[in-house]
């Protein structure tokens, strides 16, 4: 009789739970909707788009702002969820985030990749908890909090979600970007993912290495395959393999050697795909390899670096040749200067957090990039210290403190943004 009057009076007083640490049992709202996002299964090469739309339009019924949902390309829809502000003709602030999320190999996973398991400490399993559904649900939360509060802003606020991202984004954010309806949003700063750090500092990205695809081919005389063929594809394929690794490992030398490099700032060079070849005892007429380089926007792309490979490319042998299947060229950066109007805004707020920030360049390439391509500032921030990069990872998680606390960063961050006073070009 006294356990079960104890127990009673322990679920009716929610001060008494919390003294007594049965507040273990009752999960933050705020994690029980993360987890519900990471169990959505928009996953390539076959992403549940669907499911995402379905649950962003209730987000923007129980936030009471309107969803704008523009298809892009066929099957490819990029939804936004407005807050007007109260002077609509200045620049608004763009949150953005992406929906889709990398392929997993269950088999090499602890938890089920898209159950969303919490364990005793309070990491959440999930592909997409650090890439990039918690963001999304912060700037979702984040929002809820201020318009609960009753808070009004001279900038409009967009929330966008754009698909394709893992993919390259060429049927999301990098049509989107030329679409009448991305001009409409008239977008003045923006904000979208970054990375994980293990340390205390938080990790911002002021812009990313150049993604380029290629692949070159590599013709030469066949035969059979018990002769000494002369000038045969593998032997060009050799001296083209030879002299794009050889380039790497002098980048990797150099990363290793200066304490101030960090990865956005070498260029990785990785052979990825070779083909060629038809059966063991014929010698093959061609045979081509691909590489995937990511180039930092201090190195010159067309004079230095296209040049190089043209040089690799004749030193390999007759008619060896290149094609791109990406070949990202703009290299805008965003200003980290204080007297940069946007930048002093987003960093004294997180210093007046006590957040240390670490400017780096991103290595690999998100949506920001073609903001930054058409002149837009944007800067990488994902508010995930203490954290192991686990992006595209087995076990990929995310502590809920850690995700509970990006969600104060966000409440902090978008009001500073958001009442800007007009910039000069605005006046």
């Amino acid at each position: 009789m006294v356990t079960l009057k104890l127990s009673c009076v322990v679920l009716r007083d929610t001060e008494y739970v919390a003294r007594s640490g049965w507040s273990k049992w009752r999960e933050d709202p705020s994690v029980s909707l993360f987890r519900e996002y990471l169990r959505l299964k928009t996953v390539h090469p076959e992403p549940d788009y669907d499911a995402a739309l379905t649950f962003l339009s209730r987000m923007s019924v129980e936030l009471g702002l309107p969803m704008k949902k523009v298809e892009v390309c066929s099957g490819r829809v990029v939804a936004i969820i407005t807050w007007t502000g109260t002077n609509p003709a200045l620049k608004s602030i763009l949150l953005n985030s992406h929906t889709d999320v990398v392929p997993v190999y269950p088999d090499c996973w602890k938890h089920d990749p898209f159950a969303a398991v919490k364990d005793v400490d309070g990491n959440i399993y999930g592909r997409g908890a650090q890439d990039m559904k918690c963001v999304t649900i912060q700037y979702i939360e984040a929002i809820r909090r201020l318009k609960a509060a009753g808070k009004t802003f001279a900038r409009t606020i967009h929330m966008m979600f754009v698909p394709d991202e893992e993919v390259g984004g060429h049927k999301g954010m990098e049509s989107f970007i030329k679409h009448p309806e991305f001009q409409k949003l008239n977008v003045g700063f923006a904000l979208d993912e970054g990375l994980a750090n293990p340390t205390e500092d938080f990790t911002v990205f002021y812009g990313e290495r150049n993604p380029w695809w290629v692949t070159i081919r590599c013709p030469g005389s066949p035969g059979h395959g018990s002769r000494f063929v002369e000038n045969t594809a593998a032997e060009k394929l050799r001296r083209v393999i030879n002299s794009f690794l050889d380039f790497r490992e002098k980048e990797k030398h150099r990363l290793d050697m200066s304490e101030c490099f960090t990865l956005g700032d070498v260029t990785t060079v990785n052979m990825t795909m070779v083909n060629g070849g038809v059966a063991y005892n014929v010698v093959p007429a061609e045979m081509d390899v691909s590489f995937d380089l990511r180039i930092p926007p201090t190195v010159n792309l067309q004079v230095c670096f296209e040049e190089q490979i043209e040089a690799w490319c004749k030193e390999a042998g007759e008619d060896v040749s290149y094609n791109f299947a990406q070949k990202f060229m703009h290299q805008n950066t965003t200003s980290t200067e204080d007297s940069d109007p946007w930048w002093r805004a987003f960093s004294s707020t997180c210093k007046a957090m006590s957040m240390t920030l670490k400017k780096e360049i991103f290595p690999a390439a998100t949506d920001s990039r073609f903001i930054r391509a058409v002149g837009l500032p944007a800067i990488g921030f994902s508010p995930m210290n203490l954290t192991p990069i686990l992006l595209h990872d087995h076990n990929e998680f995310l502590n809920e403190q850690v995700f509970l606390r990006g969600i104060d960063v966000y409440e902090r961050l978008v009001p500073v943004l958001a009442c800007m006073p007009p910039l000069t070009i605005e006046g």
